[in-house]
């Protein structure tokens, strides 16, 4: 009764959300490439969120806004926890904070990755059904969703286990959204999309599915480019790839930022027309934090509270035509 109940209550607030067309109106995969309705490629870039039961703070209409003129972000990533106090703990709380950024992301115009932020999500494949089953009855039928079914697969899981697991996912989300792009998440953290490329989902559930991708930058020249490497492997495979979350610091969230190999990476990421997300919209105690501490959703916009890998991130989003005038 309660699931029946908290389904009907969505609809019902869903209906009422007053729409801003995304820039690039409806997306899918053609080839490699997210495209337009029309097949002209397209690139989304902007900011992740944190876990949403630890930074819940800016998972709200404000930090979406500033996101969206103060950083000039064109997509929105939330990253919702699913174990320690996530979703599996507090399924209403943090089902909540994700219908405030997708319904910020609607009303602002800008596309919103729903993410279901776990490393062993086959675990518990069964409410994952429950809640892309939920979110693509509810918001389906908007161009600005896209589902981020498996964030990152520990690197103990097989890709045949990712496989099966979007193998019971993707339909739950087809009954209700035939159209938004869906991104799995590949071997060893979204580091191995050649895995991936050798042995892609068949044709079944595979339409306008993207394959993830995650990197940090703060490694040596030669890891960056030996992850660059097995990418374009993967492209030439045929494989479309979206990077879901990437950092300028390295994989822990820490050290120091590193402008030199992510300008590589940016480059990299503009010529082969790939979307990208920077990890993250937080004040944690870590290098990656795009914020300082004390930021709350109103002063995400200013640059006064922006750290170095924060003011460096959206000074790249700056320099980049995000709203096209035919969007």
């Amino acid at each position: 009764m309660l699931k029946k109940l908290v389904l009907f209550v969505l609809f019902d607030l869903a209906f009422r959300i007053e729409s801003a067309n995304p820039p690039y109106g409806q997306l899918q995969i053609t080839g490699t490439h997210v495209t337009n309705s029309s097949g002209s490629s397209v690139q989304l870039r902007g900011m992740s969120l944190y876990f949403s039961m630890w930074q819940s703070q800016f998972w709200n209409w404000d930090t979406v806004m500033r996101l969206r003129y103060g950083w000039n972000a064109n997509i929105v990533r939330a990253p919702m926890g699913i174990t320690n106090g996530g979703y599996l703990d507090s399924p209403e709380y943090n089902y909540g904070l994700m219908k405030a950024v997708i319904e910020a992301a609607i009303n602002q115009g800008v596309y919103v990755i729903v993410d279901w932020h776990e490393e062993f999500a086959f675990q518990h494949y069964t409410q994952a059904i429950q809640f892309f089953t939920n979110i693509s009855a509810t918001y389906g039928n908007y161009p600005h969703i896209i589902y981020e079914i498996y964030n990152e697969p520990n690197g103990n899981v097989s890709w045949s286990t990712i496989k099966w697991y979007a193998e019971q996912v993707i339909p739950a989300i087809r009954k209700n959204d035939p159209n938004n792009i869906i991104v799995l998440g590949t071997p060893s953290w979204s580091s191995r999309v050649d895995t991936a490329a050798n042995d892609p989902l068949n044709s079944t559930y595979s339409k306008n599915v993207a394959y993830t991708l995650h990197y940090y930058a703060n490694v040596s020249s030669s890891q960056n480019d030996w992850q660059r490497n097995i990418t374009t492997y993967a492209i030439n495979k045929g494989l479309p790839i979206f990077i879901t979350e990437y950092g300028t610091v390295n994989y822990t969230g820490n050290g120091a930022v590193n402008p030199t190999e992510s300008q590589k990476w940016w480059n990299y990421a503009d010529q082969n027309s790939l979307s990208y997300c920077n990890w993250a919209i937080d004040i944690v105690n870590e290098s990656a934090a795009a914020l300082i501490s004390g930021t709350t959703a109103s002063n995400v916009g200013n640059s006064s509270y922006w750290t170095t890998s924060g003011r460096l991130v959206a000074n790249k989003l700056w320099s980049t035509t995000q709203f096209p005038s035919s969007g």
